[in-house]
């Protein structure tokens, strides 16, 4: 890949981290295969924490930090939807 190529990649890099009991409390077995999908991307970077203190949130909706800005959606599917959009922007 060209220097040029690398610098207008259309695909932002993302550095996401979630909470365990979050992922664990609304992540179900049917997405898996998106999810590892999505995280087997070659700029995503992901990190899970046992806890990330923020216990109100975590029991309401899935949710994720990405490069440092919380994300929050009302099922797994649209987190990761808006992971995804946010990954092209």
């Amino acid at each position: 890949m060209s220097l040029l190529a690398k610098l207008f990649s259309k695909e932002r890099k993302l550095q996401i981290d979630f909470c365990e009991k979050n992922l664990d409390r609304f992540v179900t077995a049917d997405y898996f295969p998106e999810y590892e999908a999505f995280f087997n991307k070659k700029n995503i970077t992901y990190k899970e924490y046992k806890c990330q203190s923020m216990c109100e949130e975590c029991k309401l909706s899935p949710y994720a930090f990405v490069n440092g800005e919380f994300i929050a959606a009302d099922d797994a599917g649209k987190l990761l939807d808006r992971l995804r959009q946010l990954q092209k922007v």
